[in-house]
């Protein structure tokens, strides 16, 4: 069994409650029948790494990890793997690649994990806010945790929201809170009093939202049918002072630095992106190129390996 942690909400978990996680993934070790778990934590997480192994060494000691726990016959044991900072690594088959030894690059699928995972085991692979709920779910009842958020999507999500915004930072609340409330309820609305232009709702690799979307329903579904993804929670709002062009730039930048280099249409598209969104920067388009990074971006996204 294996558990990555990446974005800052996981961050701020493993410092602060990291005896969550480990029950957690001692729980579902049980529930699956696996002895043996895997952190995959970024290598510049140095206090988390630390807290964590501080952890794993207090459980141990109180006979909650390792051989025959609490006197039982299950026995689960729970070691760390700092990985380099690849954020391709956050989907779970490239995580696996890197776990091996092997460049960090996503595998075709099928087979999934849970069937041929690491070193072609079956491998159950999840996020640290998922295994940090399940002690609460265990304590509390199923019925606990869903009578939190909405019917078909229940329990509470922690959203990461950074950009304009006057209360920066990680807030839990119930899935379906709408993003108007998450903005101005909870992160204190829009910095000097500006107005919004665009969100996006679960990160870099999410569409974004305008003002007239803010009622929407911060749920899996719900931004689904928006055409964008809940994805990791992470809220980045851009004020009216934002140029779009060169967000959408810095964001392709970024997933040019990022790509593994696998397949060609995410190796070549991201660097074509990039020149084309700095032609536009410049005011140097030519008829057509609009049109062509319109393309470009459906090409690269039905046609990338991961």
């Amino acid at each position: 069994m294996l558990m990555k942690a990446s974005r800052v909400k996981d961050r701020d978990i493993l410092e602060r409650d990291p005896h969550a996680v480990l029950e957690g993934m001692a729980v579902a070790g049980f529930a699956i029948g696996a002895e043996y778990g895997t952190v995959y934590i970024r290598g510049e997480y140095l206090l988390g790494v630390k807290r964590l192994l501080d952890a794993i060494w207090e459980a141990e000691a109180k006979g909650f990890l390792g051989k025959n726990i609490l006197g039982s016959d299950f026995s689960f044991d729970i070691n760390i793997y700092s990985g380099a900072g690849s954020y391709i690594c956050g989907e779970e088959t490239a995580l696996l690649e890197s776990l091996e030894g092997k460049v960090g690059r996503s595998r075709l699928k099928p087979p999934f994990p849970v069937n041929e995972g690491f070193w072609a085991k079956p491998t159950s692979v999840n996020n640290v806010e998922t295994l940090a709920n399940v002690p609460l779910i265990v304590a509390n009842g199923d019925e606990w945790f869903k009578g939190y958020g909405l019917p078909d999507c229940s329990g509470t999500k922690i959203f990461s929201i950074s950009g304009h915004v006057n209360r920066p930072g990680n807030y839990e609340l119930p899935m379906g809170v709408t993003l108007r409330e998450l903005i101005y309820d909870f992160a204190g609305g829009i910095r000097e009093n500006r107005k919004p232009k665009a969100v996006l709702p679960g990160g870099t690799s999410t569409s974004c939202l305008i003002p007239d979307q803010f009622d929407i329903k911060m749920d899996f579904r719900s931004l689904s049918l928006a055409g964008t993804m809940l994805g990791s929670g992470a809220v980045i709002v851009m004020d009216e002072t934002t140029c779009m062009v060169g967000a959408a730039l810095s964001v392709a930048e970024f997933f040019a630095h990022e790509s593994c280099g696998r397949c060609t249409p995410c190796r070549e598209g991201t660097m074509w992106m990039v020149k084309l969104l700095e032609r536009v920067r410049r005011g140097q388009t030519q008829n057509g190129e609009l049109d062509l990074i319109r393309d470009l971006g459906e090409n690269m996204r039905i046609g990338s390996f991961c």
